[in-house]
């Protein structure tokens, strides 16, 4: 979390919310940054990207896909939410830290406390790791997995596409970049992207109170050589940097002041200013007299009153004594300018002194020079700075949970319900975020293992049932933050988050001492990961975040169906004009081989084979045929849960497994005749309902089941169906996410309609 303490390598104090970094940056001999150089070069010449070189996109539809959790939740869909909004962007905060901090473990604080529930009150308790020392609050549906593993990110990418996810921003909030981690994740999203998939694109969450480091680290290793520049997230035209501009300069203050001259209505009070340098921000001391609703205009021009209008922004329930800004978007060059104020609401004034007191400046009324000079505050920004000012998109982090916006072009990360939306210069309604749960405690920032902080069960004025077991799974937090987000509509919604899973080990936080402190993250309840884990809530938050936005963003129409007559000889020409292709990523089968954290087992795995990529259906009076594609030569079927089909005919998801009525091919290995099987009540268990013919080429495989078989009747039925290949290891949910491959990935269903015509 940005605000409070990250675990590192070494003891550490706890961060405060608000002052001085704790990690300047160290010396840097000149040989090495010689070598930095280099190889950053070096990278670059293998590395770099272009969108001119992006493949077609495979678009595999998934947002007209459907999908029902375990607590019985369908996605909706397109009749429900309406069309695609593309002016609607969904972001979501990631973490790279997964292997740069290991000191040990993985201790796991939900496994520690089964073990003994007093370990809380005893900082001495051998379970507990070091102090500081990072703790897993749970165990993700990977396991306790490192940032680099291929086999997650390609899972990460999958999922996150599918869901509609457009942009992940990671979470360089503590002065590391984790350069290892993020081009691990570039150099597999870029696969991604290669084999046509859509994976989301990249931005970075900045220190809120000393980004420059960062920022010129990230600008030197990733923007400047331009890596991956086709996975970057573009935001007003450029690059998007979550990072103050402000502070990528030298703050001047001319502070001289014996008075507040008050702004009357119909007239307007000016200062002109001289700055020598490239400059990004000027801003003044307003008092309101402790007036709550007070407002003015603030206008920047060029050369003096009557020049022209370069900034101008509306200020409303300005705060008594607020320094109140005009930033501009790239670097303004050396000049003469005029800073002035106009439309008052409510009292509102500008401190001043009598005398003229700033070199080359001057106070106005009314475009009129008089005597004096107000209170003037300019960003000069740094030589080095510049380009970067001029290259990319800036967008302050607000790191407050309860005050809002404080000044324009700035966003939230985490907030409190109801949260607020944060404006651009512009006054357009730009950013909100929906957080999962938050370290909150009674108004005050605190520690999610302190009793009241608003854990995923919190529902604003409704008081938490820890009794109620499956509260915490339904995700009540978010759903009230969602709806709200919903309702004010802004461009941009950011979402914490999905996987930062771990928190370090403190016995003080905020003023509050306890024997054992967990600031961002404690248990299940009070966490905030929409990743699915392993137990507990499983994958339902995905899901819940998969159908907040398509409810925000909008889906398109599933594809009307076109059946055409099949014949079952193997040669798969009659299937061309079948319509809608049913698709899934290419490149996606499971392969797996990677070291976990700390002394967590090694995570092998090598059970993808078939990579399928499309599906077709045609039907007629009396069998439905399915019709099955893949990347590559389909393996002999001599082998278990070799592409299994799976039917669901009743829409209804509290039977079956997993609501699938039916299952074709277990067990066999005859390519012309498999069983079809109807399942049995209570888990993987089913029993042969009758025998199907099916046919196999190259690359693709056709079957017909007859009707009468599934007890369809009628001429209009509804159903969805998945194939799978290699996936049923254990018979649960999560083999459709961890092993083989299935089509459409996890959860997800194709859905058909099949209509008969007269």
């Amino acid at each position: 979390m940005p605000t409070n303490p990250r675990p590192t390598t070494d003891v550490v104090a706890p961060r405060p919310r608000r002052g001085r970094s704790l990690c300047p940056a160290p010396g840097v001999n000149p040989r090495w940054r010689l070598l930095t150089l280099l190889l950053t070069l070096a990278w670059a010449t293998t590395h770099t990207s272009t969108l001119a070189q992006a493949p077609e996109r495979w678009d595999t539809f998934s947002d007209t896909w459907t999908a029902t959790d375990a607590l019985g939740r369908s996605l909706p869909s397109y009749e429900e939410v309406g069309p695609p909004r593309p002016d609607r962007t969904v972001a979501l905060f990631y973490f790279l830290w997964h292997g740069e901090h290991v000191r040990g473990g993985p201790y796991d604080i939900t496994k520690i406390l089964h073990q003994d529930a007093g370990a809380m009150t005893n900082a001495a308790n051998p379970l507990w790791g070091p102090m500081h020392a990072p703790h897993h609050w749970g165990e993700s549906i990977f396991g306790y997995y490192l940032t680099d593993d291929a086999g997650v990110l390609r899972k990460h990418a999958q999922m996150l596409a599918d869901a509609g996810v457009d942009a992940i921003f990671f979470d360089v909030s503590n002065q590391l970049t984790y350069p290892k981690y993020y081009r691990a994740l570039l150099q597999t999203f870029a696969e991604r992207r290669r084999q046509g998939g859509h994976p989301p694109r990249i931005a970075f969450l900045c220190p809120f109170w000393e980004p420059a480091k960062v920022v010129a680290e990230l600008y030197r290793e990733l923007y400047q050589p331009r890596l991956f520049s086709e996975l970057w997230f573009y935001w007003d035209g450029k690059p998007l940097l979550l990072a103050d501009p402000r502070k990528l300069g030298n703050i001047v203050t001319f502070k001289a002041q014996n008075g507040a001259v008050r702004l009357q209505p119909g007239h307007r009070l000016g200062q002109s200013f001289q700055v020598d340098d490239a400059w990004s921000a000027v801003a003044g001391c307003f008092p309101t007299w402790a007036e709550r609703h007070s407002g003015m205009t603030l206008t920047l021009r060029s050369n003096g009153p009557a020049g022209p209008a370069l900034l101008s922004r509306r200020f409303d329930d300005v705060g008594d004594n607020s320094w109140l800004a005009l930033t501009s978007s790239t670097p303004l060059p050396a000049g003469t300018y005029y800073l002035e104020t106009s439309d008052p609401r409510g009292p509102i004034g500008w401190w001043t002194h009598s005398e003229d007191r700033m070199p080359g400046g001057q106070a106005y009324v009314d475009g009129q020079p008089v005597a004096g000079d107000r209170n003037l505050q300019l960003t000069r920004i740094e030589p080095r700075f510049a380009e970067i000012m001029s290259s990319l998109t800036f967008r302050r982090p607000q790191p407050d949970y309860f005050q809002g916006q404080s000044m324009p072009d700035e966003w939230s990360w985490l907030e409190v319900y109801p949260q607020h939306v944060f404006t651009n210069a512009a006054g357009q309604r730009e950013q909100m975020s929906v957080g999962v749960a938050q370290n909150a405690v009674s108004n005050r920032l605190g520690s999610m293992s302190e009793p009241g902080a608003l854990g995923r069960s919190f529902q604003p004025g409704v008081k938490t049932r820890l009794d109620a077991p499956r509260q915490g799974l339904q995700g009540l937090n978010v759903a009230a933050q969602w709806a709200h987000a919903q309702r004010e509509d802004p461009r941009l919604i950011f979402i914490t988050g999905w996987n930062e899973w771990i928190a370090g080990r403190f016995d003080e936080f905020n003023h509050i001492r306890q024997p054992v402190m967990f600031v961002d993250q404690f248990d299940q309840e009070h966490s905030r990961d929409i990743e699915p884990m392993r137990g507990g809530h499983e994958d339902s938050y995905y899901y819940q975040m998969a159908a907040n936005i398509r409810r925000y963003k909008g889906v398109r129409p599933a594809p009307r169906a076109r059946p055409q007559l099949i014949r079952l000889d193997g040669r798969f020409e009659d299937w061309s004009a079948v319509e809608p292709e049913f698709r899934d990523d290419i490149g996606d089968p499971v392969e797996r081989d990677h070291p976990g954290w700390g002394q967590a087992p090694r995570y092998v795995n090598h059970t993808g084979r078939n990579d399928i990529i499309a599906a077709k259906v045609s039907w007629d009076a009396t069998n439905l045929y399915f019709y099955v594609r893949t990347r590559a030569a389909l393996s002999f079927p001599r082998d278990t849960n070799w592409m299994l089909l799976f039917l669901d005919i009743d829409h209804n998801p509290t039977n079956g497994w997993l609501g699938y009525d039916f299952v074709v091919g277990r067990h066999e290995s005859d390519v012309q005749t498999v069983s079809l099987e109807k399942h049995q009540p209570m888990g993987f268990r089913w029993a042969v309902a009758a025998r199907v013919q099916r046919a196999m080429g190259e690359r693709e495989l056709e079957m017909a089941i007859p009707r009468s078989a599934l007890a369809m009747r009628g001429r209009s039925v509804s159903l969805s169906f998945k194939w799978a290949d290699n996936a049923i290891q254990t018979g649960d949910w999560s083999d459709l996410t961890l092993n083989g491959d299935v089509a459409p990935n996890a959860r997800y269903r194709y859905q058909i309609h099949l209509e008969e015509s007269e």
